[in-house]
C-alpha cells in the first residue's frame, strides 16, 4: 500500500500546488485590472486638468498657444461636422437644454423651450412675401448659440 500512499500524496500535493498557482494568477490579475482601472481614472483627471487649464488660458499669450490652436481648430470641426450630421437627419439642437430635436419641431420635446424660426421654414416664407430676412437672422443665432 505504500505505493498507493505515495501517490495519494503526490495527487494532493500536487493539487494544493495547482490551487495556490491559481490564487496567485487570479491574484495577479486582480491587481493588473485595478492598476489599468487607476490608470484610465489618472488619464481622465490629467484631461479634465489640461481642460480646465485650456478654458482658463485659451484667450492669453502662453507657451502652449501653438497646442490651444490646435485644439480649437480641431473643436471647430467637430461643430461642423456634429452640424452636418443634423443637417442630415433634418434635425437640431435646442437651445435652451441641447436635445436634438426635429428641424420642423415648435418645442423641444425634452425642455419645452419654444424654438426658433426653422432657416428653410423662415426662407420660404420670406420669398413669399413672409417674414423678412432681419428676422431670420434674429432667429438663427438661437439655433446654434452652442456652437458659436
Amino acid at each position: 500500500m505504500g505505493f498507493f500512499d505515495k501517490l495519494g500524496d503526490s495527487i494532493v500535493s500536487v493539487s494544493k500546488d495547482v490551487g495556490q498557482k491559481a490564487k496567485d494568477v487570479s491574484g495577479i490579475t486582480k491587481l493588473k485590472l485595478d492598476i489599468r482601472m487607476k490608470q484610465d481614472y489618472l488619464k481622465e483627471q490629467y484631461a479634465y486638468l489640461g481642460k480646465a487649464y485650456y478654458e482658463a488660458h485659451k484667450n492669453e499669450d502662453v507657451s502652449e498657444k501653438q497646442r490651444f490652436e490646435k485644439i480649437s481648430e480641431a473643436l471647430d470641426e467637430i461643430n461642423r461636422m456634429e452640424l452636418q450630421i443634423l443637417e442630415l437627419k433634418k434635425a437640431r439642437k435646442c437651445p435652451n437644454c441641447g436635445t436634438e430635436v426635429s428641424d420642423t419641431a415648435e418645442f423641444c420635446s425634452n425642455c419645452g423651450a419654444k424654438l426658433g424660426v426653422v432657416v428653410g421654414e423662415a426662407k420660404a416664407q420670406d420669398s413669399s412675401g413672409g417674414e423678412d430676412s432681419e428676422s431670420m437672422e434674429d432667429e438663427q443665432p438661437e439655433e446654434n448659440s452652442e456652437y458659436l
